[in-house]
């Protein structure tokens, strides 16, 4: 890998195409209800510029390969151009000047805002997503100038907006939400505090009836974001999101209210957006091509035509000692429907039930709610309840619980886990997005606290709990089929990206069909004089390609591949404990990862080599594949990290 592919993007020097600079500073006092015409039309021109802007610049992400999310920002911004003409007026000095967001993927809002109040350079949106440009898909506070705060995961700032009203009393306290992310507990806990304290907290919440799977409103019949915020005694207000004058009115009656207020702002998801409005596919990056339609049916053809001549960032390297690709996140779906299919309707149905929080297509889920609806539960965005339904399920012996959700979100569900443990429940969970790679969504949306699941105590040998990385596909669907009726917490992780199937000296494949897939055996993928590497998921065939170059360049490290995380191949750790040296390279957090126990499980074995161990190990650069060489993780920093260990 040449040095120059992790070198930040030139700022892009052409004129940015929609012109930021005729936005109109329109200062509004809350305590007038009503709009003067003037004020409507200048109101109206900066929601249609910013909508506009933010079509645009996120579409660049989509025609970069970078994804993206362009509905949800979209929607919010008539409210926020009301909020920031409150901010400019009279008001100003009692309102909190922070467009608090618990939708992080809206981060195109607070860039564009960024940009309007002179703290970001206006080309800067050109690279929405890049790698090293700072605008990753999440806002990260202070990382990006003018993004003032960070929004972590779905649903999760409203508790901490308590504590800014807190801290600011006598002030006016936003908050975007949406009926999505609404459905999160933690926003539950934070209503009744709210409530309880009497908060200055003004939620803003777009009720756009559109999740990631689908439309709430028909798969999780019942919940209502109204009825549920009137429930815990907020003030509600209804109304229609895209009439500005009853928005605006609305507005201007929450900040004359004292204490917590929820406006409740109902329209489709990318209203006038064709053909997104109203569609979950709203949620997610603006195709390129619905991009240059709008855009030129605005008028705005030079936005289009630059559209139309983005090309993608620089691909991922070709790896030494690996070949072809397989999406492991995917694949999950396809070989439980393998392993289910082959049950009779009436042994599957009371045996086995699936709880998806809303990222089925993400996790592999789709294609079993596609084949086998009847034993698919559509959960919402609520992970930590989902978990819980999936171990009461397999509460009983001969049943078992089946759950899905991003790597990221395994943190949240550490006391549900423990509970099921407790209960010897049977849950397979299925965590994908696992590790750094390909997560332009940065550092809130890393799954590097993956160990935390295996917190149970040893109690001799007692604890079932298992957790497995599979290195490629193939090994993938064999531990996925030897698991599948294990008893017990079991946790099988994946990537986002994909990974290419390992090699061995031959050009065979490792994991082929004379491998068997043993939960208590690790893999010698190399063999090795000098020491060996241990690593796991998709950071081995990273490893393999930095053995090979040691190898060639006179250092003959071995390598193996360790898929069941948490418990030890005595055999292994015998041969490994008898190595000159050991190196652990991962993705997982280098504070919390299997490295920083491995040395001291080698050590109570007699290992009296050189140890070291490298995982992600500082916040992410935006960008895909290169997150990991960012991190050191890349074969070149794997290399550099063995030579070191050996001196």
């Amino acid at each position: 890998m040449t040095a120059a592919l992790l070198e930040p993007t030139p700022t892009e020097t052409a004129t940015f195409p929609i012109d930021l600079g005729s936005f109109k500073k329109l200062p509004l006092d809350p305590s007038v209800t009503t709009l003067t015409d003037e004020q409507r039309e200048a109101l109206q021109h900066n929601i249609q510029l910013c909508r506009d802007a933010i079509v645009f610049f996120t579409a660049i992400g989509d025609a970069k390969g970078l994804g993206g999310h362009t509905g949800g920002p979209y929607d919010t911004v008539p409210e926020v151009m009301i909020a920031y003409s409150f901010m400019q007026g009279p008001a100003g000095d009692s309102i909190v000047p922070i467009f608090f967001d618990e939708a992080g993927h809206r981060v195109a809002t607070q860039y564009l805002m960024a940009v309007l109040e002179g703290n970001l350079e206006t080309n800067k949106l050109f690279h929405y997503r890049e790698y090293l440009s700072h605008l990753p898909g999440h806002p990260e506070r202070d990382f990006t100038p003018g993004v003032k705060f960070s929004s972590g995961r779905l649903g999760h700032m409203w508790p901490m907006v308590n504590g800014v009203a807190l801290a600011n009393p006598g002030k006016t306290v936003l908050m975007l939400g949406s009926d999505g992310s609404q459905m999160e507990g933690n926003d539950a806990e934070a209503a009744r505090l709210c409530v309880a304290e009497d908060l200055n907290v003004k939620l803003l919440i777009d009720d756009n009836d559109v999740t990631i799977a689908g439309h709430p409103s028909k798969y999780l019949k019942g919940y209502d974001v109204t009825q549920t915020l009137a429930g815990h005694g907020l003030k509600t207000d209804v109304g229609d999101g895209e009439d500005l004058d009853s928005l605006y009115a609305r507005m201007a009656a929450a900040f004359n209210t004292a204490g917590p207020v929820a406006l409740i702002n109902k329209r489709k998801m990318a209203v006038g957006i064709e053909p997104l409005e109203g569609s979950p596919h709203g949620h997610d990056v603006i195709k390129a091509s619905y991009a240059v339609d709008y855009l030129e049916a605005r008028g705005l053809t030079d936005a289009a035509e630059y559209l139309k001549n983005v090309t993608k960032g620089p691909k991922a390297p070709e790896f030494k000692g690996s070949t072809g690709a397989g999406k492991n996140r995917s694949l999950f779906g396809k070989v439980f429907n393998e392993i289910v299919g082959a049950m009779s309707k009436e042994e599957r149905e009371a045996s086995v039930k699936v709880f998806d929080s809303d990222l089925e297509g993400s996790c592999g889920l789709d294609v079993i709610r596609a084949e086998f609806p009847e034993i698919f539960i559509r959960g919402g965005i609520m992970e930590r309840g989902n978990y819980s339904a999936a171990a009461g399920f397999g509460f009983e012996k001969g049943k078992q619980g089946v759950f899905a959700t991003f790597s990221a979100f395994l943190e949240m569900c550490v006391s549900e886990i423990t509970m099921a443990r407790l209960n010897k429940s049977n849950v397979l969970a299925h965590f994908s997005h696992a590790g750094c790679d390909d997560m332009a969504d940065n550092t809130c949306h890393f799954g590097i606290n993956n160990m935390f699941a295996a917190n149970g105590l040893p109690d001799e040998g007692h604890d079932t709990t298992r957790l497995y990385f599979p290195s490629d596909q193939h090994q993938f669907a064999k531990c996925l089929k030897s698991i599948f009726t294990d008893e017990g917490l079991r946790f099988i992780f994946s990537t986002r990206s994909a990974v290419p199937d390992l090699l061995d000296d031959n050009g065979n494949l490792v994991f082929g069909d004379d491998y068997t897939f043993d939960a208590g055996k690790d893999t010698v993928v190399r063999e090795g004089t000098a020491g060996y590497i241990v690593s796991f998921g998709e950071t081995t065939y990273r490893a393999l390609d930095a053995v090979i170059g040691l190898k060639e360049a006179g250092t003959d490290v071995g390598l193996i591949a360790k898929t069941c995380l948490n418990i030890y191949d005595e055999a292994m750790m015998a041969k490994l404990a008898a190595a000159p040296a050991v190196m652990v390279a991962e993705s997982f957090n280098v504070t919390t990862g299997l490295g920083s126990k491995f040395g001291s499980e080698l050590l109570k074995r007699g290992f009296a080599g050189k140890y070291t161990h490298i995982g992600t190990n500082k916040e992410g650069s935006g960008g895909l594949w290169r997150q990991m060489p960012y991190q050191g993780l890349g074969p070149e920093g794997i290399a550099e990290g063995f030579k070191s260990l050996i001196g």
